[in-house]
């Protein structure tokens, strides 16, 4: 068997233009679909941003809300009776709205504001510069140092600006795990002077964060968080509920799977047609193996390993290309949002499998019908 691949090998690479050929359509088909569902899975990632960067366990919230930016308030008493469950360490509220500012330039900027508890600043982003203590200054917001912070002037430590006819002043310059999707910047003060700035409804408190004592508590607390009517969710839970929003109750989802699948079929039809051409160019080959002797499973092993062979070494090239032109795009785009998952490689090597076993179904077939003896008359 190994000096029946061997020769596979062979009469694969020997057509050195088919060979390429084959490569090309099978790598160009792989890198599309991991790019596309590397941005997808990007998107995603930075439509829950705010809940990575806040990091609390468990959130509880209005049962209509379906994305972190659609946060709708809750009464004050809401707050109490968390905070009064048992198996709960602590529950804190958080604010999280819109607001437009206007710039010492003159100019009008929509941003994003957080506003954190007042008395234990939760969730409060990393310092780069300044001192978290420094929101507690007077119109004190801290700026988040990501790529939308040029829509802001590139604010320094004292910068100022106008909200709603009060002044705020960057006090602090801080990062995050992950940057917004909506492509504003954020900024972060606390939650009274959030409330008091922003316009808002008659209930102000658009999350409230919740510590368990421990895991075994969650069922509990969300059980009593229910018969308020509300929801609580975990961490991991809040984020599939907003992937689940953009995935299922957008276009988002049904776009990129269709870029996906046209891909795919591109993919398919350029390897199998290149791959079916390949045999019937090598048929007196196959033919001639078959008048010598060569048995039909040898033969079956032969068209799969070539088959096999050109897949796989198509997908490492495709995930590299992938892989390079993220690296290359992420630190240079601004807001540039694919991620490649293990869930993006294991859709794109399942589509090159049946690339493979298509492109090989088609050449077993043609050469297990053959003849020696036309082989051998013509």
């Amino acid at each position: 068997m190994k000096g029946i691949l061997r020769l596979a090998f062979k009469l694969l690479v020997n057509d050195s233009a088919k060979f390429r050929a084959l490569l090309v359509g099978i790598t160009f088909a792989v890198f599309l679909m991991v790019e596309m569902t590397s941005l997808f899975a990007g998107i995603l990632n930075k439509s829950s941003s705010t809940v990575i960067n806040i990091g609390a366990k468990m959130w509880v919230m209005d049962p209509a809300v379906r994305t972190i930016a659609s946060s709708i308030g809750m009464p004050d008493y809401v707050l109490d009776a968390v905070r009064s469950t048992d198996g709960v360490r602590y529950a804190v509220p958080l604010y999280s709205g819109a607001a437009l500012v206007k710039l010492r330039d003159g100019t009008y900027q929509a941003v994003t504001v957080i506003g954190l508890d007042d008395a234990s600043l939760f969730g409060w982003p990393t310092m780069k510069r300044g001192k978290i203590e420094d929101i507690y200054a007077e119109n004190g917001f801290i700026a988040i140092d990501d790529a939308e912070l040029v829509k802001l002037k590139n604010p320094t430590l004292g910068s100022d600006f106008e909200l709603n006819d009060h002044r705020g002043v960057v006090v602090g310059i801080a990062t995050v795990a992950s940057s917004g999707l909506f492509g504003t910047p954020t900024l972060y003060t606390t939650y009274k002077r959030a409330v008091s700035y922003i316009p808002t409804t008659r209930y102000t408190t658009s999350y409230i964060l919740v510590e368990p004592k421990s895991p075994a508590d969650i069922a509990h607390i969300k059980q009593v968080v229910q018969s308020l009517g509300y929801v609580a969710f975990t961490k991991d839970e809040f984020m599939a509920r907003i992937s689940h929003f953009y995935k299922y109750e957008t276009g988002l989802g049904a776009n990129i799977m269709l870029m996906t699948a046209i891909s795919f079929v591109v993919g398919l039809s350029i390897s199998g047609q290149t791959f079916y051409t390949f045999i019937l160019e090598n048929l007196e080959k196959f033919g001639a193996l078959k008048a010598i002797g060569a048995k039909r499973h040898e033969l079956i092993a032969m068209i799969l390993f070539q088959a096999t062979f050109t897949a796989l070494t198509g997908y490492g090239l495709g995930i590299g290309l992938c892989v390079g032109l993220i690296s290359l795009a992420r630190p240079r785009i601004p807001g540039y949002a694919a991620m490649i998952t293990y869930a993006n490689l294991a859709l794109a090597f399942g589509m090159v499998v049946v690339i493979a076993a298509l492109s090989s179904y088609l050449g077993i077939r043609r050469v297990l019908s053959i003849e020696p003896f036309d082989i051998f008359r013509g």
